[in-house]
């Protein structure tokens, strides 16, 4: 708390100057460039630029006139229609049977308002109910459930036939049973020895622990005794680099 700052610290703590109310921002381009002074001439290559695309000679020779709006001749201008020309000029007019659309909302006459509908008009108004003769007895309950009509139908040849279920190949074979018995000439058979070698799994050597030899580091005592030649140890010697 009794700590005083540096001249360091008192200068970055300074806060930062305000330049928009000066109505323009000192700061440079991002290219580098000032910005140009005020009320300044705009240099030849922003005049350059800013002059309108030139047409080429290719299309100022195909193009029928020099520009859209051509001059009219006086001859055009002095000309009088004759009356053929006056009876084209004429705007299409509207059939005579043409009626042009109603306003929306229609206004309701006095006398519809104040209708009645006859005994027959609410007779025809209530919705036609339809007697369904389909599953009759597998309805969720609060359902009401249709009555099946007791006119008795007679089925002609044809739905016959076609109501008769479609029948199996004459070669059709159905599924054997999983177990079936075994002949006596299969019982008795004795297997060769072909055979007896072909029903032999195959050996595979055992992977993961099973396959741990505890045994595999162990040293010999034969090789324990043994007396290394200066052959081997000339070829144990590491090889200097």
């Amino acid at each position: 708390m009794t700590a005083r700052p540096s001249a360091r610290t008192l200068y970055l703590c300074k806060p930062k100057k305000d330049f928009t109310k000066y109505g323009r921002s000192c700061r440079p381009v991002i290219g580098g460039n000032p910005l140009l002074v005020k009320y300044g001439y705009p240099s030849e290559r922003l005049l350059r630029l800013s002059e309108p695309k030139k047409y080429l000679p290719a299309y100022l020779a195909q193009r029928s006139r020099e520009s859209p709006e051509w001059p009219v001749s006086l001859a055009a201008q002095n000309y009088n229609a004759s009356k053929r020309i006056l009876q084209l000029a004429q705007p299409k007019g509207l059939h005579p049977d043409f009626m042009p659309p109603r306003e929306v909302p229609t206004e309701v006459s006095s006398l519809a308002v104040s209708a009645k509908a006859s005994a027959r008009v609410q007779k025809l108004a209530e919705p036609l109910i339809r007697e369904m003769t389909c599953c009759p007895t597998h309805t969720k309950p609060g359902v009401v459930t249709s009555t099946v009509s007791s006119r008795k139908v007679i089925a002609s040849p044809r739905t016959i036939e076609l109501s008769k279920p479609k029948q199996l190949h004459p070669n059709f074979l159905p599924a054997r049973d999983p177990e079936w018995p075994v002949t006596k000439a299969a019982k008795r058979a004795v297997a060769t020895e072909r055979i007896v070698g072909l029903a032999q799994p195959s050996a595979r050597p055992r992977m993961g622990l099973t396959a741990l030899n505890p045994d595999a580091f162990r040293v010999k005592e034969s090789a324990l005794k043994a007396v290394c030649s200066p052959r081997l140890e000339k070829l144990a010697q590491p090889i200097q680099r």
